[in-house]
């Protein structure tokens, strides 16, 4: 199954600095993303003082929720609207350059899409490596992730 969450409803007459504002509102997802992983990243301190029985368990939810939130926050830092780095990307570009990006917005899904499953096919048909979701997310989930072990992890 493959969906996506909804934009998150803003009003912008509550925002007293528009473009400002709606950066940090669109990087607040991103930012919880990353926070949720670090709180996971710490909680592997307790793994050794879990009972015997549920020590793997504990850990591999642990894994899996450092996993996925690294992953969550570097995707939707893609700068592609409608993903938060589009978003992002559309508040701190010049005027002129942030319109252009902007009017992506309709498109960006199907941009998304053909980016993560249409050019991976293609690819493997003329044994070519077009999996752009590797080129983009896997590098940077990989070394933020051990970035953050390293620093944080037990």
């Amino acid at each position: 199954m493959f969906g996506w969450a909804k934009p998150v409803p803003v009003n912008f007459s509550r925002l007293r600095h528009p473009r400002r504002d709606m950066v940090i509102v669109a990087a607040a997802g991103p930012a919880m993303n990353m926070g949720l992983a670090i709180l996971a990243i710490l909680a592997v301190h307790l793994v050794p003082v879990m009972p015997e029985a549920i020590r793997g368990w504990f850990f591999l939810n642990l894994e899996n929720a450092i996993f996925f939130n690294l992953l969550l926050a570097v995707f939707n830092m893609i700068p592609i609207p409608p993903l938060d780095g589009g978003r992002v990307a559309v508040g701190i570009l010049p005027r002129p350059l942030a319109w252009r990006l902007a009017r992506l917005e309709k498109a960006g899904m199907l941009i998304l899409i053909a980016a993560l499953f249409l050019f991976p096919l293609l690819g493997s048909r003329i044994g070519v490596d077009l999996d752009v979701f590797r080129w983009l997310v896997q590098g940077p989930v990989d070394t933020i992730g051990n970035a953050l072990v390293r620093a944080l992890g037990p």
